[in-house]
């Protein structure tokens, strides 16, 4: 998420109920940390027989609560319905901050999608939220935040000066692949499971239309392209260099990414794991422009992209294990200078499977996740509270819960299911929420008390542990 958001983040961490809370609450604090009904921002039955079903089936109390917190903090807390020109309309603020990414509003209500056949609001929230994330990439495909009114300039106290074509509408303008590869799987994750074409007019085939042309364009055969980003910044990964164009590539047809998917400037321009997910979304866009509209010609130029940028990543983003295999670089230039490392925010190396850009079962995906998750990566972190992997964002020795919660998701066995619920359970300071980071030896030092993503995701978690591994997730940990 957004770099200058560090002050924001800073002083969640200063308020961090500081040290005087526990790391696990007691069981007489195992009260509803939810809004009253009545104060909540959107409320679908659906969701709450999925609430009451999958809390009965968790064995430990702790872990049953914070699920009870953390699943419907989205709806809860960060959406906005309404409508525009008639149509559903849905706006889903991140948190703490608000505005709406497109990464994090479609992360934020992934958990609920198996539901959308069951439940007719829920159903009109995601039409108006492919709709809304449709009409922000027409106003700037290159932005990845925006504010609730289109016509009204960023009131982010960070982006106020930044050396960009800042339009109305738009909050924060960091080029990020993701930006548009979520709202394509978002997309293609309601189409396939409601067959319904309403949100999938004109509106959104320009959006998606658009999304594609500007992969094309920051494939940069032909120039720069338009985009570029300066700030006046104490922080060196909150501007990019070269006159805002960031580092040199030499162009091999993989996408440029300016930034990562938290908001940090890439040190290699090819940013590997939001490649491997622009791959996976091309492909589920092409089904929508196929199925929903029987747009030929859009899917095959989808398809298209997405089977050259494949080609591409197996020529140049694989790199020697140091163990006689291969594991995908996270940056590279095109000269041959790479980065190996990772980063809690997903697309990550070892989010791949999470987001469908690589199968759990993957040899290639299963050995760059466990180098990942080593010391080779200078931002994996031990500590005597928890051990996972952070990020340059927020710091050093910061373990962000969404690098465990993805670590659990990833895992087969159950004993690396059972640590990764220890450690989120001990390390949420009583609060019964996820954050964005924590310190790795003091969890009461953690950043961003109110971070829906997160939340969304451990929710995400719990849901799928009840059906793949319901006696595990009965036991008491």
């Amino acid at each position: 998420m957004s770099a200058n958001r560090r002050e924001v983040m800073a002083g969640a961490g200063a308020l961090a109920l500081a040290s005087s809370l526990p790391g696990t609450a007691r069981a007489a604090d195992f009260v509803s940390h939810r809004p009253a009904k009545a104060e909540r921002n959107f409320t679908s039955p659906a969701i709450e027989v999925e609430i009451a079903r999958v809390k009965a089936m968790i064995g430990d109390p702790e872990i049953a609560w914070m699920f009870e917190n953390c699943y419907p903090n989205t709806l809860d807390t960060t959406v906005e319905t309404g409508t525009v020109d008639g149509k559903p309309d849905t706006f889903v603020i991140t948190g703490d901050i608000n505005a709406m990414w497109l990464r994090d509003s479609s992360a934020q209500v992934q958990p609920y999608i198996h539901l959308v056949g069951r439940d007719p609001q829920l159903k009109r929230l995601f039409q108006g939220l492919i709709q809304r994330q449709a009409r922000c990439i027409l106003i700037d495909p290159y932005a990845n935040a925006f504010n609730k009114d289109p016509t009204a300039p960023s009131k982010l106290d960070w982006s106020q000066k930044d050396k960009t074509d800042m339009k109305p509408g738009v909050a924060e303008r960091k080029w990020e692949i993701d930006s548009l590869c979520y709202p394509m799987r978002l997309a293609h994750g309601y189409w396939t499971r409601t067959r319904d074409k309403v949100p999938f007019d004109e509106v959104w085939s320009r959006a998606a239309r658009l999304s594609v042309a500007t992969f094309r364009v920051q494939q940069r055969l032909n120039g720069p392209g338009p985009y570029h980003f300066q700030r006046e910044a104490f922080v060196p990964s909150d501007s990019l260099m070269l006159d805002g164009y960031g580092r040199p590539t030499r162009k091999i047809g993989l996408i440029h990414s300016m930034f990562r998917p938290s908001d940090d400037a890439c040190i290699y321009p090819y940013l590997i794991p939001s490649n491997l997910f622009a791959v996976s979304a091309l492909r589920k866009l092409a089904q929508v422009h196929r199925e929903a509209r029987g747009d030929a010609a859009a899917a095959f130029e989808a398809d298209a992209l997405a089977d050259e940028v494949e080609k591409l990543l197996h020529e140049h983003a694989l790199i020697d294990d140091g163990r006689g295999g291969k594991v995908w670089a996270y940056e590279i230039d095109g000269f041959g200078n790479w980065v190996f490392m990772d980063d809690a925010n997903v697309p990550s190396l070892s989010g791949l499977a999470i987001i469908d850009a690589a199968k759990r079962d993957d040899p290639l995906f299963r050995n760059t996740a466990a180098q990942a998750w080593s010391e080779r990566n200078p931002y994996f972190f031990k500590g005597s509270a928890a051990e996972g992997i952070g990020g340059p964002h927020v710091g050093l020795g910061m373990i962000w819960p969404m690098s465990i919660i993805t670590h659990a998701m990833n895992a087969d066995d159950d004993a690396t299911v059972l640590q990764c619920l220890r450690w989120l359970k001990t390390t949420h300071a009583g609060t019964g929420f996820m954050h964005e980071s924590f310190n790795k030896d003091d969890p009461s030092n953690f950043t961003r008390k109110w971070f829906a993503w997160a939340n969304a995701l451990f929710g995400q978690l719990i849901v799928e542990l009840a059906a793949r591994k319901p006696a595990l997730l009965a036991g008491r940990l």
